[in-house]
């Protein structure tokens, strides 16, 4: 999958396979991942190469284990607002 991919399934943009830990030593968030479309959790298989697909460690976590036509919420609430409602 690293060898024939290079954008990231999820949000479209290219992925650097360099890119392995970030300056605090956690895995840097746009680091290449394997995303599972049907995760494991639901059934899906870390070993067939029609279930998976390059990603963003960002993206893949944000999708968590999402099924194919879920709605993935793009952000996290609740928003930050300019005063108190």
């Amino acid at each position: 999958m690293l060898a024939e991919e290079d954008v990231c399934a999820l949000c479209g943009l290219a992925v650097d396979k360099t890119l392995t830990n970030g300056p605090d030593g956690k895995p840097h968030p746009w680091r290449a991942e394997v995303d599972e479309i049907v995760p494991v959790s639901r059934g899906g298989s870390p070993f067939e190469r029609s279930n998976v697909q390059l990603a963003h460690r960002r993206c893949n976590q944000r999708k968590g284990n999402a099924m194919p036509g879920d709605r993935v919420r793009a952000t996290r609430l609740p928003l930050p607002t300019s005063q108190q409602w």
